[in-house]
């Protein structure tokens, strides 16, 4: 137990060389040292773990070599200061004190300042001076991850050298040179999980690996590492993008929860689904491609699957998760906005209707006619049912509706048009004109709920009675699709009111009226001026325009 050593401290860098990821950093401090042209005060900033401490230690060390034997300890000449602890102006006086002694072997006292941010405003104006005017046998290298809480007279005192993020692919190549080293079986798709999931840094690429060694003697799985990592499977999130783009919601709460139940945090879910649409998103272009770091097979499935998505719902969709992600940590009820973001999605690509109202989510009125089963189909109903239409995929390419989604809800509301005759209500008789009175108070009704689609829907046509259906000619099928979707209500309402149960509706679609409808406000106009030839005159009198 004694003996062991964590990676990130038996791996740790002892020369440029073996610093990942900073090449450009490490070749040009080399230049410095080796043409003596090094800066006596030098800023060291960038994300956690990227090497920044390391490169100090390394170049305290190199300063020195020229005139330090062998046998020689430089480290007397290297002096490490965490801010964080030693932050007030007291400890910066001491410093001042201690640089006037000149180093008794090699050329240099090198004071290395880790997280320099964490001084006091006090602190950094005692330490000005001595920055500006160093004596000559002093060296400071000062290192932070907040560049921007540091004050700009430090800064313009300061060689700045700002550290990246380390690539996924430096990560993760060294993480396979380290299993080879230590004779660890590994799976390359494994060793990529971990690499994104260190976000930029070896040291937390390295602590993960040695959890997953922890875990499990001796191999780095990927099973493992999805276990361990709380990362959710592709197919995971392949499943959760089939419920959304047809619109399931109902088994899309059940396998949220059931995620949710296996101990993964909503905030990770939902970011996971964010990388994973933007995955599709860069996957959808072979130049963005690139953009996306996984193996040629995962790339090619995630190509496969954006062909038949949208760009600009893929965007959405992104946009959705990101406020969640954003949200998160406010919300009282987390798994309630996880489950409320993961709806919203799912009713993306289902109609118009939605960006007419204030409510973003399929009603619920949607899901309950599409509960009612075959059983209660009489067989008067089922002779009636048409066969489903086929559907030109053309008409939709560039539309968020998914193709799969719209003969969904054909056949649910297909459905939906058959209701069970109530007992104890006679088959009254009836006329057309009843049809379009009832048909135009529905309207009326829809109006005053606020659900203007519908209403200006049911207008475009005159209903007309034809034996005991009512037929009603449409100009496109997403007008026929959304009011499918309604269908049921309607035919209740007109049953009810009728007192007769054998009354059935046909939605036909006709896209040469459409052509005839009235878009523009000459057209309503003109339509205004053939029912009130005053309107001529009253807009002359006034002088207005359409």
């Amino acid at each position: 137990m004694s003996d062991y050593l964590i990676s990130a401290r038996k791996y740790r860098p002892k020369s440029f060389k073996e610093v990942i990821g900073q090449e450009v950093i490490t070749s040009t401090l080399e230049n410095a040292v080796k043409n003596k042209q090094l800066s006596q005060a030098l800023l060291f900033t960038g994300p956690r773990g990227v090497g920044k401490t390391s490169c100090a230690r390394i170049l305290a060390k190199m300063i020195n070599e020229d005139k330090i034997t062998s046998n020689s300890d430089y480290s007397f000449n290297i002096f490490e200061l965490d801010a964080a602890s030693n932050n007030g102006v007291e400890g910066i006086r001491n410093l001042t004190d201690q640089i006037r002694i000149p180093p008794q072997t090699g050329n240099f006292k090198v004071y290395i300042i880790d997280e320099v941010h964490m001084l006091s405003s006090s602190a950094f104006n005692a330490f000005l001076k001595t920055l500006e005017e160093p004596p000559k046998h002093c060296v400071f290298i000062l290192a932070t991850t907040e560049k921007h809480k540091i004050i700009p007279t430090i800064l313009s005192r300061c060689q700045i050298y700002d550290f990246k993020r380390i690539s996924v692919d430096d990560i993760s190549s060294s993480l396979i040179d380290i299993s080879k080293k230590e004779k660890v079986k590994y799976e390359e798709n494994a060793i990529q999980f971990i690499a994104k999931k260190a976000d930029g840094s070896m040291r937390d690429a390295l602590q993960i690996f040695d959890r997953i060694l922890s875990s499990k003697n001796n191999e780095v799985t990927l099973s493992n590492v999805m276990e361990n990592l709380n990362i959710l499977d592709n197919q995971v999130y392949f499943d959760l993008l089939d419920l959304i783009i047809n619109n399931k919601i109902p088994k899309l709460l059940i396998l949220i929860n059931s995620i949710l139940d296996k101990g993964i945090q909503g905030d990770i879910l939902v970011s996971g689904l964010g990388s994973f649409f933007r995955d599709l998103l860069v996957s959808k272009d072979n130049k963005s491609i690139a953009l996306f770091n996984t193996d040629e097979e995962t790339k090619s499935q995630f190509k496969k699957a954006s062909s038949k998505i949208d760009v600009d719902y893929l965007i959405e969709c992104i946009e959705i998760t990101n406020n969640c992600d954003i949200n998160y940590s406010k919300s009282i009820n987390q798994n309630l906005l996880v489950e409320l973001t993961l709806m919203k999605l799912a009713s993306l690509n289902h109609n118009d209707e939605k960006k007419k109202f204030n409510y973003k989510i399929i009603p619920a009125s949607y899901f309950n006619s599409s509960l009612i089963t075959e059983e209660k189909i009489t067989q008067a109903e089922k002779n009636y049912i048409k066969p489903r239409l086929d559907i030109d995929i053309g008409q939709f390419s560039n539309s968020g509706l998914s193709l799969k989604s719209l003969e969904k809800n054909k056949e649910q509301t297909t459905k939906s048009n058959s209701v069970d005759h109530e007992s104890g209500i006679e088959e009254n008789p009836y006329t057309e004109t009843d049809i379009v009175a009832l048909w135009e108070k529905y309207s009326e009704m829809m109006e005053e709920k606020g659900r203007f689609n519908i209403a200006s829907i049911l207008r475009i046509d005159k209903p007309k009675l034809l034996e005991n259906t009512i037929s009603l000619t449409l100009p496109n099928l997403i007008n026929k699709v959304e009011l499918d979707i309604e269908k049921k209500q309607i035919i209740d309402f007109i049953r009810k009111n009728l007192k007769n149960n054998n009354i059935y509706i046909e939605l036909i679609v006709d896209e040469k009226i459409e052509k005839k409808l009235v878009y523009t406000q000459k057209d309503k106009y003109d339509l205004m001026k053939k029912k009130n030839p005053n309107l001529e005159r009253l807009k002359d009198s006034f002088n207005l325009s359409i």
